[in-house]
């Protein structure tokens, strides 16, 4: 038990405790007494028990870019879609798929998972292994046209907005 009078121990990851928050009453869909406690009771007690988990906490240094490329991604996921779509409805001798090393520059072991993940959500491209020393991203690409702009493109779009939202 926590016996610390410290808000930040009550509240480990507020941004975590926010979420659960938010989530339970848009999946109740009710902001009665009872959903709002259990909400509260949500919110407090999976962060304090998972705090164990948390090898450190998340500094994110602009959350309004954190926004901006959560809306980029989604954008990218939609738009990537209808490319894959066009692509494997067409005949498939078009197709390129290629196999891509990514030098990394993050540090920050979440920052690479976004990025891990970013480029794994969005359709035609997935990551299939990070080498031990956590500095090259190895991707699979369905079609590519220049490895070298792929990279490039992965990069401006994904990785260095990660480098401003969060303290790498």
């Amino acid at each position: 038990m926590i016996h610390s009078r410290h808000p930040r121990r009550w509240l480990p990851h507020p941004l975590l405790s926010l979420t659960l928050f938010i989530v339970w009453l848009l999946l109740m869909n009710s902001i009665s007494p009872g959903s709002i406690l259990f909400a509260l009771l949500l919110a407090v007690l999976v962060p304090l028990f998972s705090q164990a988990f948390w090898p450190e906490p998340l500094r994110i240094r602009r959350p309004l870019l954190l926004i901006r490329y959560g809306l980029r991604l989604l954008w990218d996921i939609v738009i990537a879609n209808l490319h894959v779509a066009r692509l494997i409805l067409g005949p498939t001798a078009r197709l390129r798929p290629a196999f891509i090393r990514m030098p990394i520059e993050l540090r920050d072991e979440f920052a690479i998972t976004l990025l891990a993940s970013a480029v794994s959500l969005t359709p035609g491209t997935v990551a299939a292994d990070i080498s031990v020393d956590r500095r090259t991203l190895l991707i699979h690409a369905l079609d590519v046209d220049d490895s070298d702009a792929l990279v490039a493109q992965i990069k401006q779009r994904y990785e260095t907005p990660l480098q401003e939202i969060f303290t790498c």
